[in-house]
Order: structure tokens, then C-alpha cells, then sequence
């Protein structure tokens, strides 16, 4: 993960683009301030490939969201993930794109959703063309053609299930109050004060080797006032074979900038670059979700905390390649998540969870014992976010660190080679279990701004099996469950 918030904290192109120009979706929903729009759409309907002489039956099942509220009378942009299933051919939980909702002013409503199918990338193309005179059909019915690499390799259609679909739709509607965008997150927080720590981190998956791959990058200002430094590492965590790392710097820090460069390596928005020793890497980076604030975001807004931790996107997607010794890795559509961290340093223990589990849901768990005299003693305090569709539970961050006047706080039971969190808001409880394999973890040492040293052990293929349950008319019932078998990304942290 990288460096870890002070649990003190709380306490208080696409193929088709030939066809007509492409829609540019923002990177996150709404500036800082200014409210978004988010909802859910299911269509169903057929497709043929070309070459074939069958249809075969297709449901698309897509997250939107938009950098404003809607404009009927205008064009919005918006960007789209969620998941396509094409009977005996894919079944892609990692579908994402773009959309332009212009019913009025253009008279349509543009998808453009890429996918994979068979280790290949497609784009489904095609817009709703909205008329009054069949406003309920054109609203509803969505033909379009399948591209792959620049030639047409299928078409079919798409329609809007009203009778079953529109009461979920329309209850889907969020109007939620923007964070700022992933770019303006990743900026540097830092601004010459001694003793603070800024942290830039992204953990992915190779889905075709199963690789997980680490690559941290660090700002230090130590607390006795020289000069502040630039660091990080690289590791990567093969399937087969042992777990590879190098580090980077110290370097000169040059403030300014759109995020972490120092020593040739660069962690900017879109765009990861950099070598450690032997290691080289080179990759693309695309949001597929909104900003998640694991702490408060009030303690991000208003670094009034010891320290705070944010995912600019909660889902991101990478390409590119990453060598190490005579192997390369060539990343398509990676699932990952870059996420931030500034303050005074680590915890007096941690651990920390990235996992996603798939169809758009992610979860994010920290969980900390603080460094301040007299809270040592403490048992763990635990941020949980459970992003499921439009929702995030527990609703508000405080909730499962602090409970209700201290009373119902989430647990967190912190080890190796297991550790556990379990906890209930509202109707709603979790257990989560994280195993973190001996061989596939990796033991680093960090040090503080004040000098102090820690130890964290990574793994970049951890196993989560995560049971969300509903309490329902006198009992607990299995609302979802999800089994990661090596995607998991998690971390625990000593003195």
C-alpha cells in the first residue's frame, strides 16, 4: 500500500472512433463542490458476429456517471463500466466506455463500451436516434455494430426492459456532491513543512499471467527540516516463481508538477513510467470509477488529521508493459486502483485491503493503531468502503471506526499469515478474511519523517473471501459473497 495512515486519524480509442468523433468522458464526477450524476442501466437483446449464422443473446449491465447533473436540453458527457455477457462467447465484468446523452439538442444518446472476448478487444458502437415521433421506442431501442481493430466484426440490438427495468432504473438516480477530479486528487499536497510524508500507490492484476504488480512512490520531509527527498520501489508478485522488487532514489524533490517525478519515474494522471534496477515499467492508466475518501474527506480537504488516505478512482484499468530480468508483462485492461496518502507517518500497526471483486463493486479496508501516547493501547480502528453500484456503505466513513458514540465499531483482528475485520451498520454486516501466503509476501522496511523505523509486509496476490449479509424478517441472510483466490491486494504493517 505504502505509507500507512496514523490510525489517530479516526478518531476525529476505440475502434469505432472512425465512425464519428469520439465522446471525451471526464475522469471523475464533478469538480470539488458541484454535484454529478450517477444511475444504473440494464439492456437486453441479440447480436451477430460476423461469419456466423446465428444471434446470440446479449445483456449489458452498466454503471454511468457524469461530471454535472444532466441537461435535457444540452449534451452531457458521462463515463460508463459495468459488465457485458454474450451467451457461449464472453463474459466481460470489466466493460467500460463512454456516452453521450444529448436527447434533445442531437436528438441521441451515444454508447461506446469496449470489452474482451476470447483475449481480444472490441468496442460496441451505436446510439439511440430520439424522435418525437416514436419517443417511447427510440428512447428504449439501441442498434449497434461491434468493431475490432478498426473493421466491423458484428452488429445486433439492444433494448431498454421497461416493464421490468425502469422502476430500478429510475430508483438508481444519485446526485452526488463532487470531489474534484482524479487529476486534481493526484496533484501534490505538499507544501515545505517539515515531518510529513506523501504517498502515491497503484496495485494491479495482469489478468493474463496473474502477476500482481506494486509500484510505490514517496515524498519525505523529515521532521528535523533538511531537505525533503523523493523514493519508492517497484515489486512484482509472479504467479509462478518468487516475488521481485528493486528501489528508486533518494532523489531531489521539484515541486510543482501534476503529480509524483523524481529520478526518471513518474506517477502522473494517465500515465505510470519508471525503471528500479532491473525492473522497467510503462503504463496507461484509466479511471473507471468516481473518487473514494477511505477516511473522512473532510481530512483531505483539510489536512487537519495526522493523516488521510483517497483512491482518485476506486477502479482504474491499465495497459502498457512491465519488465523484469527476461520477462515482460504486456498489461491489457489490468484491474487496479492508484490511491494517495499525506501525513506525519505510519501507524504503530496496520493492515490495509484493496480488492476487486468484480461487476463494478470494490472494497477498501484500513485499519490502524495509532502512534500517539495513550491510544497504543487501543485495538485497532477500522475504515471500511464497500462501493457496490451507485452506493457506498457504511454510508458515512466514520461509521465503522467509530461507531455510535464509540459503541458499534467495526474489529479488526490484525496477523499473519490471516487477518479478519467484521462489523455491522444499519441492516447490514461483513466479514472479511485476508490470507497473505508466506511466499507471496514481501517484507519492506519504511522510515518516518521523525527517523523511526516500520516494517510492512505486501502481497500483491492475497486471498479475500468477503460475506456481506442482510438482516431480513428475524435473520441474517447471505446479500452477496465474493472468493478472491490471489487478486487480492493487502498489506500488514509493524513496529
Amino acid at each position: 500500500m505504502g505509507t500507512k495512515a496514523d490510525g489517530t486519524a479516526a478518531a476525529g480509442a476505440a475502434a469505432a472512433a472512425t465512425a464519428t468523433p469520439s465522446v471525451t468522458a471526464p475522469s471523475a464526477p464533478g469538480g470539488a463542490g458541484r454535484r454529478g450524476t450517477v444511475f444504473g442501466e440494464t439492456m437486453l437483446g441479440t447480436v451477430r458476429l460476423d461469419g456466423e449464422d446465428h444471434s446470440r443473446r446479449v445483456r449489458l449491465d452498466l454503471r454511468v456517471t457524469a461530471d454535472r447533473v444532466m441537461r435535457p436540453l444540452g449534451t452531457t458527457a458521462a463515463r460508463a463500466s459495468g459488465r457485458i455477457r454474450v451467451a457461449g462467447w464472453t463474459d466481460d465484468a470489466r466493460a467500460e466506455g463512454e456516452l453521450e446523452i444529448s436527447p434533445l439538442a442531437r436528438r441521441r444518446i451515444r454508447y461506446r463500451i469496449s470489452f474482451t472476448a476470447g483475449g481480444r478487444r472490441f468496442t460496441l458502437d451505436g446510439w439511440k436516434s430520439v424522435t418525437p415521433r416514436r419517443p417511447l421506442t427510440s428512447m428504449t431501442v439501441l442498434p449497434f455494430t461491434l468493431y475490432e481493430d478498426g473493421a466491423r466484426a458484428g452488429g445486433g440490438t439492444l433494448r431498454f426492459p421497461l416493464a421490468t427495468g425502469l422502476l430500478p432504473f429510475l430508483a438508481s438516480f444519485r446526485f452526488p456532491r463532487g470531489t474534484g477530479s482524479a487529476e486534481a486528487l493526484t496533484a501534490p499536497r505538499w507544501k515545505g513543512e517539515p515531518g510529513r510524508t506523501e504517498v502515491w500507490y497503484t496495485t494491479l492484476t495482469d489478468p493474463a499471467t496473474g502477476a500482481g504488480l506494486w509500484l510505490h512512490h514517496e515524498l519525505t520531509a523529515p521532521a528535523d527540516g533538511s531537505e525533503a527527498y523523493a523514493h519508492g520501489w517497484a515489486a512484482v508478485f509472479p504467479e509462478h516463481g518468487p516475488v521481485r522488487h528493486a528501489r528508486f532514489g533518494p532523489a531531489e524533490w521539484t515541486p510543482g508538477g501534476a503529480g509524483f517525478t523524481a529520478d526518471g519515474v513518474e506517477a502522473v494522471p494517465g500515465r505510470l513510467t519508471g525503471s528500479a534496477g532491473a525492473l522497467r515499467w510503462d503504463l496507461t492508466e484509466r479511471a473507471a470509477d468516481a473518487p473514494l475518501f477511505t477516511f473522512p474527506r473532510w481530512s483531505w480537504r483539510r489536512p487537519l488529521l495526522p493523516a488521510a488516505q483517497i483512491l482518485p478512482a476506486a477502479r482504474a484499468s491499465y495497459d502498457g508493459t512491465f519488465s523484469y530480468g527476461d520477462t515482460t508483462l504486456t498489461p491489457t485492461s489490468a484491474p487496479g486502483a492508484s490511491a494517495r496518502i499525506y501525513g506525519h507517518g505510519n501507524a504503530r500497526r496496520w493492515a490495509w485491503l484493496h480488492a476487486d471483486l468484480g461487476g463494478g463493486d470494490v472494497l477498501e479496508i484500513v485499519a490502524a493503531v495509532s502512534m500517539r501516547p495513550g491510544l497504543r493501547r487501543l485495538p485497532p480502528l477500522v475504515f471500511l468502503r464497500l462501493r457496490r453500484g451507485t452506493r457506498t456503505w457504511p454510508r458515512r466513513v466514520e461509521r465503522s471506526a467509530a461507531g455510535w458514540a464509540g459503541l458499534g465499531r467495526f474489529r479488526a483482528a490484525v496477523g499473519l499469515p490471516t487477518w479478519t475485520v467484521s462489523g455491522r451498520a444499519g441492516l447490514r454486516r461483513i466479514r472479511v478474511e485476508v490470507t497473505q501466503p508466506e511466499d507471496r509476501t514481501l517484507a519492506l522496511d519504511y522510515t518516518d519523517p521523525d527517523g523511526s523505523p516500520a516494517v510492512c509486509r505486501n502481497s500483491e496476490r492475497a486471498d479475500a473471501h468477503v460475506l456481506l449479509e442482510r438482516w431480513w424478517f428475524g435473520g441474517w441472510r447471505t446479500e452477496a459473497e465474493w472468493t478472491l483466490d490471489g487478486t487480492a491486494h493487502a498489506e500488514v504493517g509493524t513496529r
